[in-house]
């Protein structure tokens, strides 16, 4: 992927140098990002990017164990897709309105989107770029615009929703990718907390639609249930398998929608009991994500999650209630 132009500081270049040099005044090309996180950052890409053997010299540069070609799929195709359009989207599918804002940010950057453009590995491999954009910039507004750019991408577009979806990860049954999944969280929490402040939530955020409540039809309670923006919560294919077995129902073989309506169908009570423990876990992991300044989502997302724990509560008692 070619460097990212920034055609708003370009066209300024010649107008405004920044700092003289030798004035002693630290500019923004002083502030370069350094060559070893860039690397990090595309090994980590590499990883999620390449299905094996493809990605075994960059896990092997990492200090990473490499995965099989079957846990690669499990998690990366089957358990656990790395696709922000559905953590960031109102029905947690890929595509849509989510995966239309993360292409528009490729735009404005001058660069024409690839058709993945909202996987997590797209966007490391965008962030490496920004890095190494900075540090050839011939001015100092060149460079700063691209920081700019760069904070942006982190705060509203992987900062969002990664944090949940690596906590997903390494708790997968998936030997080789749990550390991967930690050490890209390691990485991304640097990357926030020196990125500029936000002073607002993202936009997938500030515009998500209500976590489940009272009211829903069974098909509206599953769609919210499976979208992570509206429920807090991220629900794997293993997930399922546990909270069947833990509900004392079958697991129906197929998408995770129909899973868990037949187990609904099957348990409702006890089902509605296991999502309300889940939702409940899920909040305690969001709170205890990194911190970062500015506005922080993981309150956000750990609110959400609260939320949805207690109507499905709600849910629980009054189907005993009406057994």
């Amino acid at each position: 992927m070619n460097a990212p132009a920034c055609p708003a500081a370009d066209a300024g270049e010649a107008a405004d140098r920044g700092p003289a040099a030798g004035s002693g005044e630290a500019g923004p090309r002083s502030r370069r990002f350094p060559a070893h996180r860039q690397e990090l950052l595309r090994g980590l890409a590499a990883v999620a990017l390449s299905p094996p053997p493809g990605c075994a010299p960059a896990a092997r540069g990492l200090g990473l164990p490499v995965p099989s070609a079957a846990e690669h799929t499990a998690v990366f195709v089957l358990g656990a897709p790395a696709h922000a359009a559905i953590h960031l989207g109102p029905e947690g599918m890929l595509g849509g309105e989510a995966l239309d804002r993360v292409a528009g940010f490729w735009r404005v950057l001058g660069l024409t989107p690839p058709a993945d453009a909202d996987h997590l590995g797209a966007l490391l491999l965008l962030l490496a770029e920004l890095g190494d954009a900075v540090a050839r910039a011939r001015s100092d507004r060149t460079a700063q615009a691209l920081r700019r750019a760069r904070s942006a991408l982190v705060r509203e577009h992987l900062w969002s929703w990664a944090p949940g979806y690596l906590s997903a990860v390494s708790r997968l049954d998936a030997p080789a990718l749990a550390p991967w999944a930690r050490l890209t969280l390691a990485a991304l929490a640097r990357e926030a907390r020196q990125a500029d402040p936000a002073p607002g939530l993202p936009l997938a955020l500030r515009c998500a639609p209500p976590p489940p409540g009272p009211g829903l039809t069974r098909g509206q309670l599953l769609g919210a249930l499976l979208a992570p923006v509206r429920s807090g919560i991220v629900l794997t294919p293993g997930d399922l398998r546990a909270g069947a077995r833990a509900a004392g129902t079958g697991c129906r073989a197929g998408e995770r929608r129909f899973t868990l309506g037949a187990m609904l169908d099957q348990e409702p009570a006890a089902v509605l009991g296991w999502l309300s423990r889940q939702a409940s876990d899920w909040s305690g992991r969001h709170r205890r994500q990194p911190a970062v300044p500015g506005a922080d989502p993981r309150r956000w997302w750990a609110s959400r999650a609260a939320a949805t724990a207690g109507a499905l509560e709600a849910m629980r008692a009054r189907y005993k209630v009406s057994l």
